[in-house]
């Protein structure tokens, strides 16, 4: 949308011009103020003449144009609105309400004002992006068909297409338009913004470089230059950008200050993130996914659920993290509907037209098969882009558990190893998974390690009853007969003794086949005499016997 710009009569008092002429200055005109972007010092200016007396009946007007442009939208409405309450309200006043109200997010004041304003083509294109704002497709095909095929029109249809992610119809329109008019160089931003969305982040460089040539201050072309960094290096390199921009703050810089707090936290990890993200989750609409974002890797996921479940999705991005939130709650809590609103998320964008061919759309497939257990299908796309994520963390512990569940225990013990997160190494479900690697790879020694580095909970406790299962169906008895034994210790249910007594008698039976140490036959007394079943005594005497007539000493 474009504010329209009224033209008062811009008058002075001839005898305070000579006598600055005397001196050697030169009052600056509105006009000229104006036609150089310098709308702080118009403001100063207009508010200078209302002061001394000498404002025109635009003055308000004007300051509130000028405010506008400056993003300063609380004072351009104060102006506005002191304006309509006049007698001879001008009939520009209503719409330039509207869009101030607008711009404020109070898109129902603003409907209010845009319908008592004139008709106009800036009435139109505003109650265009209203409409769309309403999520109301019919009075958005209604006030689309009234566009006309001249520039503002077009830019107002190209940033619909853009809100509605149809970024290559809105590139396609920003060309044409700057075919005609080289010298609309803020139309280079926009296009790089689009391609940034379509994850071209080069060609965004590349377009983008054409707007800071000649306007190198720009805060919303620096900023973005700044997220491309992100995505093609690292944090360290955006956040570079975004001190050079802050160094050598442009007049434009406060109108972005929120988006570049917003974005540092998102290039520093997260850090600040409860401090500055949530004033700005109604502000700045990603503001509100990556307070999600920072919540999920808090594992505060009920948080996460609660900043997220009454958003509706619109875009890939939004779907993904819903259907992200929904799944670790439903890990979490036991809840098979959050584990089916997630796997349904996944599988409408991972099989939509857009999504299916890129790397987050396969993800969501995988994440999909995943829920489902369907562990062929889940490497099928693992597989598809896996070169990309040699180093990611959580892209190896999913394929590595994939791996695992379709037997291939060998390559997924291999993928465990790589993963360097020591929060993630220390998680149940890794090391239960990397101690049924080790025991299926006949590595039984190093699963029993990873249990003696745990402290006593619930979870060692499981992975002791996963040790000694494991190893006693693969015949590893050794092992599978101390997990049992500290089981035992731990709860005396019988049928960890029956565990103990037959891994017991496996390892015996090794010994006499010589496919065990026979001085191992010691510690297997040893196990034995800590519990008091009556049956020990006999299993005991049985090895005492064998011990004696082939002298192992026990």
């Amino acid at each position: 949308m474009m504010l329209s710009r009224a033209k008062p009569a811009v008058g002075g008092d001839v005898q305070h011009t000579d006598k600055r002429k005397k001196k050697g200055r030169k009052t600056p005109k509105l006009e000229e103020l104006l036609s150089q972007r310098d709308f702080t010092g118009a403001i100063t200016l207009l508010e200078f003449k209302r002061h001394v007396g000498e404002q025109e009946e635009d003055t308000n007007l004007w300051i509130g144009y000028c405010a506008f442009h400056l993003g300063d939208y609380k004072r351009a409405l104060e102006e506005y609105e002191n304006a309509t309450k006049e007698e001879n309200c001008n009939s520009e006043v209503w719409v330039n309400l509207a869009c101030t109200y607008f711009f404020l997010g109070m898109y129902k004041q603003a409907e209010a004002a845009g319908f008592k304003a004139s008709k106009s083509r800036l009435q139109n294109r505003l109650l265009f992006h209203l409409a769309h704002k309403f999520n109301d497709e019919k009075k958005l095909m209604s006030f689309h068909q009234n566009l006309q095929d001249v520039t503002e029109d077009q830019l107002s249809l190209a940033s619909i297409h853009y809100m509605r992610s149809h970024y290559q119809e809105a590139i396609d329109i920003y060309k044409r338009i700057l075919l005609d008019n080289r010298e609309y160089l803020a139309l280079n931003v926009y296009v790089a913004l689009c391609y940034y969305k379509l994850d071209y982040y080069d060609v965004s460089q590349e377009v983008l470089a054409v707007y800071l040539q000649q306007i190198p201050d720009s805060t919303i072309a620096l900023n973005l230059k700044a997220c491309n960094h992100f995505r093609l290096y690292n944090g360290k390199a955006a956040e570079a950008e975004l001190k050079s921009l802050m160094d050598n703050a442009s007049s434009s810089f406060e109108f972005a200050k929120e988006l570049i707090r917003h974005n540092l936290v998102v290039f520093r990890g997260g850090e600040g993130a409860l401090q500055v993200l949530p004033p700005l989750v109604d502000v700045i609409p990603e503001a509100r996914l990556n307070l999600v974002i920072y919540y999920l890797r808090q594992d505060d996921v009920q948080e996460a659920y609660n900043l997220i479940k009454d958003l509706e999705p619109t875009t890939p991005q939004e779907y993904i993290l819903k259907g992200v939130v929904n799944a670790a709650l439903g890990q979490e809590i036991g809840s098979r509907d959050h584990m089916k609103i997630a796997q349904q998320f996944f599988q409408l964008v991972g099989g939509s037209a857009s999504e299916c061919d890129t790397i987050p759309g396969r993800q969501c497939m995988a994440s999909c098969f995943f829920l489902l257990k369907q562990f062929d299908d889940v490497l099928i796309y693992l597989n598809s882009f896996k070169s990309y994520f040699y180093n990611d963390d959580i892209f190896n512990f999913n394929y590595a558990q994939a791996k695992a569940a379709t037997g291939n225990t060998s390559e997924a013990e291999e993928v465990f190893l790589l993963i360097q997160s020591e929060k993630m190494k220390n998680d149940y479900i890794y090391l239960s998974w990397l101690a049924r690697c080790y025991i299926m790879n006949k590595k039984p020694r190093l699963a029993w390690e990873l249990y003696l580095k745990m402290e006593t909970s619930g979870e060692s406790f499981s992975l002791l009853q996963l040790i000694a299962n494991d190893c006693y169906k693969m015949g590893q008895f050794y092992y599978s007969a101390k997990a049992f034994d500290v089981l035992e210790r731990l709860d005396p249910n019988p049928q960890y003794w029956e565990g103990k007594r037959g891994a017991c008698v496996g390892i015996f039976q090794m010994i006499l086949a010589g496919r065990e140490p026979k001085e191992t036959l010691r510690e297997v007394v040893h196990l034995l005499r800590s519990t008091g079943n009556t049956q020990v005594e006999y299993i005991i005497r049985i090895m005492k016997k064998w011990a004696k007539e082939n002298r192992v000493p026990i």
